[in-house]
Formats: C-alpha cells, sequence, structure tokens
C-alpha cells in the first residue's frame, strides 16, 4: 500500500519561512511526479508546485520565486520538500502531497500552515 508522510506545518509570522516534507513508502520504485497542493478555508485546492521525474518544476504564479520544490537526493527519491520563505497570510492553508504512480494519484493527510499578520 502506497503512503504519504507529510511533516513541517506549523505557525509562522508573515515574512517567515517554513519546510515542508513527504515521504512515500519505500515500496515505490523509480522516480516519480510528486506535487504539493492546497486549500484555504472555503476555497479550491490549488497546486502550488511540482515536480517531474526528470526534475523539471512548475509553479503557480503565486508563490514564484517564494516557494522552491526539491526531491531529497540523500535519502528516499520519493521524498520532497517545499521550502517556503516571505510568507504571507494569503499562503495560510492545509498543504497536501500527491504523488502520482503507476497510473494512480496518492494523496497526503495534509498539513496545516498559518501566516499570521
Amino acid at each position: 500500500q502506497v503512503q504519504l508522510v507529510e511533516s513541517g506545518g506549523g505557525l509562522v509570522q508573515a515574512g517567515g519561512s517554513l519546510r515542508l516534507t513527504c515521504a512515500a513508502s519505500r515500496n515505490v520504485v523509480g522516480i516519480n511526479p510528486m506535487a504539493w497542493y492546497r486549500q484555504g478555508l472555503d476555497k479550491e485546492r490549488e497546486l502550488v508546485a511540482n515536480i517531474a521525474n526528470n526534475g523539471y518544476t512548475n509553479y503557480a504564479d503565486s508563490v514564484k520565486g517564494r516557494f522552491s520544490i526539491s526531491r531529497d537526493n540523500a535519502r528516499n527519491m520519493n521524498t520532497v520538500h517545499l521550502q517556503m520563505n516571505s510568507l504571507r497570510p494569503e499562503d495560510t492553508a492545509v498543504y497536501y502531497c500527491r504523488l502520482y504512480y503507476r497510473g494512480r494519484n496518492y494523496w497526503g493527510q495534509g498539513t496545516q500552515v498559518t501566516v499570521s499578520s
């Protein structure tokens, strides 16, 4: 069974930084596309950033220049980080990790990020 475990959320003041981590279970084979999404209160889930199996990255316009997605080359290649800098109150949301593997999407349980003004 494929599982995703997220960590790193919390409360931070505007202008601060957080680093989210998502680790896929060890039974996932190969390097697979992964992404971070977020869902704010009373909002639809939206793509924040994604990383392809070839390392290509893509970002939502609202986070370009502030957020960075990367793979953890030292550990499981299906572990990704989301470095979030210059956080704003509008970044407040539950952040979800997504793995695309063998034709299916798998989701983490979500981690809360709250940015105070």
